[in-house]
């Protein structure tokens, strides 16, 4: 998993709240267990038209917002299923961040699990991103050494991250690599036992 410390890029608005799973990556993009190529069902049905053409009005399909790496998204996001194919496609489309007033539970664990860092701020506070990321969507910047969220315009916005989740994401560690820097403690622990 790659680390995130800073990152800067692109940030698009998406202030819709209650967005689930399914609508950020459908049902009929699920049979893969690859992580790769799934931006391509990226919030398909909000994406493209039922010919597959893309619907130009859609936020990511605008020439700003393609490259986006931090999407401003609304209360509740990642609601709905327990889909980790959902943070594989924002990764895979480039977006290492979201930030929204509140995330469902389960949708925050597979983000931190895959690398994507989940901000929760006020929803004043992210209501004053979404509106300058709608003028001046570059060079915003997302410091999780810091936890701090600074935009363009210089304002600043700091926000809270367990430290256990930081540290994973600092490290660029999923539960996996977590479990394996014990791994001598482990070993020493079952050569002591009597199976």
């Amino acid at each position: 998993m790659q680390p995130f410390t800073t990152l800067t890029g692109t940030a698009v608005p998406l202030p819709m709240a209650n967005v689930d799973t399914d609508q950020i990556l459908p049902k009929q993009f699920l049979k893969t267990v690859k992580r790769t190529g799934l931006e391509a069902g990226l919030f398909y049905d909000l994406r493209f038209d039922e010919a597959g053409g893309e619907l130009a009005d859609f936020i990511l399909n605008r020439p700003a917002y393609r490259t986006a790496a931090i999407l401003v998204g609304g209360d509740n996001f990642g609601c709905g299923s327990s889909r980790e194919h959902a943070p594989w496609a924002l990764l895979d489309f480039g977006i290492r961040c979201v930030i929204a007033p509140s995330f469902a539970e389960i949708f925050y664990q597979n983000c931190i699990n895959n690398g994507l860092l989940p901000v929760e701020l006020a929803a004043g506070e992210v209501e004053r991103i979404s509106e300058e990321a709608q003028a001046s969507p570059n060079g915003f910047v997302v410091d999780l050494i810091n936890t701090q969220v600074r935009c363009p315009s210089g304002t600043i916005f700091c926000f809270a991250i367990g430290d256990i989740h930081k540290q994973r994401l600092l490290k660029g560690l999923d539960l996996i690599g977590d479990t394996l820097q014990y791994a001598s403690d482990i070993d020493q622990f079952e050569s002591e036992q009597s199976w």
